[in-house]
């Protein structure tokens, strides 16, 4: 049986370890704020390049991008995709790394011919570790998503489409869904579709005439490129407040084991 200065150490043990989990629960939750903040200040700008999309599609005709889908259909895709998987740096924060990484195997075993590119420190061991090549690792990225390291991303996969080294590029992150539960998410950037634009194209005036400098297809070709920019810091953004989330989750359930 412990005696009394055991019993006051494993006290002390325990006040101390519900320090570091209130901390770490408090740091999260101000991560998460201030991720939010700045995307919600850059949104509009990638809002109203969706809208500039939308009114080319509208106003001129024939327009042709090898980054959309062409007007009459999908074509089914026959090459090599490139699978973009965000994770977190590091662990404590529950399911989240591994459903997002589940998420990937799945895609992977669809489509065995994949080059994996993958953003954070934990996604990037745990496929090294199982002898799973990677494409290009981003490191550092997953902690602090920022506009300027998306634009990175994108311009490395827009080479390697462009070069034809790869043919579709898709994401696997994870999304906060209402603000409460993460979910795991995976869609296609590249190629675009054009009904995401053109559906809700009637919000622009059709009383304009514009001029397209040089041609409409270069117009639509840099704004899809700008918009493939903005897709992969939402995605940047979005996993990162759910990893917040679910490290405040773990960190709240460890504070209260603790409290018992």
């Amino acid at each position: 049986m412990p005696n009394a200065r055991d019993i006051r150490a494993r006290i002390n043990s325990i006040r101390e370890t519900r320090k570091i989990t209130n901390a770490m629960y408090l740091i999260s939750s101000t991560k998460m704020r201030k991720a939010k903040r700045e995307w919600d200040q850059t949104r509009p700008y990638f809002t109203a390049l969706q809208a500039e999309v939308k009114r080319i599609f509208r106003t001129a005709e024939n327009v042709e991008s090898r980054y959309f889908y062409p007007p009459e259909g999908e074509p089914p895709l026959n090459g090599t995709y490139g699978c973009l998987v965000i994770t977190a740096d590091k662990g404590l924060a529950g399911a989240y790394n591994q459903n997002a990484i589940r998420q990937a195997q799945q895609f992977m075993a669809d489509y065995p011919d994949t080059d994996l590119y993958v953003v954070g420190e934990y996604g990037r061991r745990w496929f090294a570790q199982r002898n799973i090549p990677i494409e290009k690792s981003f490191l550092y990225t997953a902690q602090n998503p920022t506009l300027g390291r998306a634009r990175q991303i994108a311009e490395l996969l827009l080479e390697r489409y462009d070069a034809d080294e790869i043919n579709a590029v898709v994401v696997v992150y994870t999304d906060m869904k209402n603000g409460l539960e993460a979910v795991v998410r995976q869609a296609q950037l590249l190629p675009l579709h054009r009904e995401r634009f053109v559906a809700a194209a009637a919000n622009t005036a059709r009383d304009e005439l514009y001029e397209f400098i040089p041609s409409p297809d270069a117009v639509v070709d840099n704004a899809a490129r700008s918009c493939l920019t903005g897709y992969i810091y939402s995605a940047l953004v979005d996993s990162f407040c759910s990893e917040q989330s679910a490290r405040m989750t773990a960190m709240n359930a460890a504070d209260q084991n603790a409290e018992e």
